[in-house]
């Protein structure tokens, strides 16, 4: 929701419905790990079995959590920088984006063995 909130500050968008701010929340959280994992995938040039194929996207989605939390979240006001957080409040999301990146990267994996 910071995103939103940052932006309807900022007047990048018009006065939202809790259902609108919510849609747009989770739209931006997705488009924004599509857009990482996107990028992340075609820097791959051989892919591997189904083992390093998860903690390849595991790394990739904790790598892609961070390069946010770290660096524009906080430079454009939007989230405190994550050292400055209490522990559990980290490690959720950096155990959310692990899972979510090794199922990613399974289907990353499923998606590309038919174009062998």
């Amino acid at each position: 929701m910071q995103v939103v909130d940052r932006a309807e500050e900022l007047g990048l968008v018009g006065d939202l419905s809790p259902w609108g701010r919510r849609l747009m929340t989770v739209f931006a959280h997705f488009a924004y790990g599509a857009g990482m994992g996107m990028f992340f995938g075609l820097l791959r040039r051989e892919r591997g079995g189904p083992g390093e194929e998860a903690s390849v996207g595991s790394a990739l989605g904790v790598l892609a959590w961070g390069a946010g939390w770290a660096s524009w979240l906080p430079l454009t006001g939007v989230h405190k920088a994550p050292w400055t957080q209490k522990t559990p409040k980290v490690l959720l999301p950096v155990i959310d984006h692990a899972v979510f990146g090794a199922a990613w990267g399974l289907l990353y994996r499923a998606l590309r063995r038919g174009r062998a």
